[in-house]
């Protein structure tokens, strides 16, 4: 608990009003299921704890480390499908499939950065994008062990029990909702933790200038490597999460480029290199992409007006918007480099010292 407050006056500044923000959200997050029974916004908080466990998971490796990662989906993939595998043939309740898909990861991750570390800059981020991609293949091809393309589907997770004590059956959308937030809330400790620490200065050595941090005695090898294993970890954790609780997946769902790309995203619009970055980037892409799978967008435009469903482009808007992602993350990525080179936190925080100097 310490630990926790720690972080939260940390990184949302030492005044009184500001920690008491901080705790006062905390308990609010703590609470929320009490207050709001919807399943659908116990189902939008789920996707937000997902998001920013995925983005402050690649933070560590991209943001601290600078290593552009393009292929976090082979982490993703390996614990969603470490987990739904165990479970599925092995009847392996997917607690246990979750601590498994971690130590695929961390495999997976010390082959990938022993061989990748090697490349520096672009080579490095096709390299990323490559392994992904053959995992995806091996995914689409191992039909005995994964089930190909039709993947894997689980109608029941089993009881969770501590000895005889049921703790939860998971028949609703609360204890998924609470397993995110603990995950998420770990994910951002463990990032504040490796900023305020010597393995944190070595990382952000060697994004700042690898040959510096080499010449200091900083090995480039060995630090990457633990970097990309943190990494791998809460990824392949999210992926877990994410089988457990859509009960699906298949490799265009765990294994894609999209994936990767996503992840990335979240941390680009909202703050890369920061222990916050990644929470406002989940928290600006996730309702982004449920008001354009929802067709949201297209109906707000027809209700200011701008053009009718009737029209040629409202039928347009209507067929092609929901499914229009990759042109909007873009578009968005676009803006915010432009207009907001440090993400929305590092633009919120010019935005304040203005008012601070005013």
């Amino acid at each position: 608990m310490k630990l926790t407050f720690a972080l939260i006056r940390t990184s949302a500044g030492t005044s009184p009003v500001a920690t008491a923000l901080g705790v006062a959200i905390l308990v609010g997050l703590f609470l929320f299921p009490n207050f709001v029974q919807s399943p659908y916004a116990l189902h939008i908080m789920i996707l937000f704890f997902l998001s920013t466990i995925q983005g402050e998971a690649w933070n560590i490796i991209g943001g601290y480390t600078g290593q552009y990662s393009v292929g976090h989906a082979a982490y993703f993939g390996a614990g969603a499908y470490t987990t739904m595998v165990l479970m599925q043939y092995k009847q392996i309740p997917p607690w246990y499939g979750m601590l498994a898909g971690i130590g695929i990861a961390l495999v997976v991750s010390l082959i990938i950065g022993s061989i990748c570390f090697r490349l520096r800059g672009p080579y490095f981020v096709l390299a990323s994008i490559a392994v992904a991609e053959i995992m995806r293949l091996s995914a689409m091809n191992l039909k005995d062990l994964t089930n190909g393309a039709e993947g894997i589907l689980i109608t029941e997770i089993p009881v969770f029990k501590i000895g005889e004590t049921v703790v939860t059956d998971f028949l609703s959308k609360v204890p998924f909702y609470y397993i995110g937030l603990v995950i998420a809330l770990l994910t951002i400790l463990v990032t504040w933790m490796v900023q305020n620490s010597k393995l944190g200065y070595y990382f952000q050595a060697i994004r700042e200038d690898q040959d510096a941090a080499h010449s200091l005695g900083i090995s480039l090898s060995i630090y990457k490597n633990i970097a990309l294993a943190i990494s791998a970890v809460f990824t392949s954790l999210s992926g877990s999460f994410y089988a457990i609780y859509i009960g699906f997946i298949d490799p265009p769902t765990v294994l894609a480029l999209d994936i990767s790309v996503q992840i990335v995203l979240i941390c680009i619009i909202g703050g890369i290199g920061t222990i916050w970055g990644p929470v406002i980037g989940a928290l600006v892409l996730v309702p982004l992409s449920e008001a354009l799978r929802s067709n949201l967008i297209a109906q707000m435009i027809f209700k200011t007006g701008l053009t009718s469903e009737e029209s040629g482009l409202g039928i347009f808007l209507k067929e092609h918007l929901a499914h229009a992602h990759a042109l909007i993350y873009g578009i968005l990525v676009v803006v915010v480099i432009l207009f907001m080179p440090d993400g929305v936190l590092g633009w919120i925080k010019k935005l304040t010292a203005k008012k601070g100097r005013g």
